[in-house]
């Protein structure tokens, strides 16, 4: 059977396999900011998140957490498990930053003496709106415990990834992940992992993530192989 593309993303395109639950991920020189409405081609950027991102997923795998990934097959293709998407974006932050420092008059950079959890409904047409947790027992996406296990994973996984950027000199500022379940009905992790959906900066206060595209600060792929090659130093 011929793959199929099943799904066409801002920065992947998913296509079916022969085995019904596995799926090819594509990574795309593509880079969107404000839900699609600024889009360029940044060449090599496909790549980078590709390794990124498998590099990342593949310590996560071994140090114990579910993900979909399975392994990478070309510079910009990995095979994940199929997973039934959960329809939230789960945000993580560590430090103020972006949206938040704007929602709520402060500025970036603030330590947050206990990580804050947000949830975003994952919905271009209503452009992703801010929902709590009583959102998303109404609106069907999740039980209270599905919702306290997502939180408990989200936690779990900031404490490996936290140690690993400090290890190679990056803070860890606040991320996004999604969720899926597996054929078995598990809620595993999905999606990917890289600057993209993460913020990181350096000791200097750099930023070492896509708010150097967001803001017009320089090369995008230049950071992003800086990321890649500290990733590699990692033990």
């Amino acid at each position: 059977m011929s793959e199929q593309l099943i799904y066409t993303g801002k920065a992947k395109d998913i296509y079916t396999t022969s085995d019904e639950n596995v799926i090819k991920s594509v990574y795309k020189d593509q880079a969107t900011m404000l839900n699609g409405a600024r889009k360029e081609t940044i060449e090599g950027k496909g790549v980078l998140n590709n390794q990124i991102s498998s590099l990342i997923f593949a310590k996560l795998n071994a140090a114990g957490v579910e993900t979909h990934f399975i392994e990478q097959i070309s510079d910009t293709e990995q095979l994940n498990k199929r997973v039934d998407i959960i329809p939230l974006e789960v945000v993580l932050r560590n430090m103020t930053a972006g949206s938040f420092s704007k929602r709520f008059g402060v500025e970036e950079g603030i330590a947050l003496e206990t990580p804050i959890i947000e949830f975003y409904y994952k919905n271009d047409d209503l452009d992703d709106p801010f929902i709590n947790d009583e959102h998303v027992k109404f609106l069907g996406i999740a039980s209270d415990e599905e919702i306290a296990y997502i939180k408990a994973e989200t936690r779990r996984i900031n404490e490996f990834l936290k140690d690993w950027f400090n290890q190679i000199g990056l803070k860890l500022i606040d991320f996004k992940l999604e969720f899926g379940k597996d054929k078995d009905g598990k809620i595993i992790l999905a999606d990917e992992f890289s600057p993209d959906n993460c913020r990181l900066w350096d000791a200097q206060g750099n930023h070492m993530d896509k708010d150097v595209f967001r803001r017009d600060l320089g090369s995008l792929t230049d950071v992003y192989k800086v990321v890649l090659e500290k990733l590699k130093c990692l033990n």
